[in-house]
């Protein structure tokens, strides 16, 4: 199976243990995340951010007042999708340590699941859509030897 080609933009905020982020996350690895989860060719941004920042878009954007692991700002679907991926440091690392997840696993998922979010998929109309984007997920990351992250 052929990959799509991605233009990627990697970028990291300042904030607390950003050098402990930045090392979960080398270029490569994030590129072939993000590649194994695109059904076209991409511009992505990725941005890697502080509580404050992430706490901000959230409410600026979404109108919730706190900070969350991942928002897609997806700008184009065709021809190429382009899109923006905000993630938010202390959130991810937090939830990868409830979860019992690396670091790396957490994120991998969460740029799988950002990067469909920037393909339309939504898991918050439907619980069928919801169940859908779940098992691509999965399948994605199993293919990537990132186990289940649902379990």
């Amino acid at each position: 199976m052929a990959l799509d080609a991605l233009s990627l933009s990697l970028q990291f905020g300042q904030f607390p243990d950003a050098a402990l982020h930045r090392a979960a996350l080398p270029r490569h690895s994030v590129t072939r995340w993000i590649r194994h989860a695109l059904q076209s060719d991409a511009e992505i941004t990725v941005r890697i951010v502080g509580q404050e920042e992430g706490q901000t878009l959230n409410r600026d954007y979404r109108g919730k007042d706190y900070a969350t692991n991942v928002l897609t700002f997806d700008y184009t679907q065709e021809p190429v999708v382009t899109a923006d991926l905000v993630l938010c440091a202390p959130v991810v690392a937090r939830e990868a340590q409830e979860n019992g997840k690396t670091l790396q696993a957490h994120y991998a998922h969460l740029l799988v699941h950002g990067t469909l979010h920037a393909q339309g998929w939504d898991h918050e109309t439907s619980d069928e859509e919801a169940q859908e984007m779940e098992a691509c997920e999965i399948e994605i990351l199993t293919r990537l030897g990132i186990a289940n992250p649902y379990l």
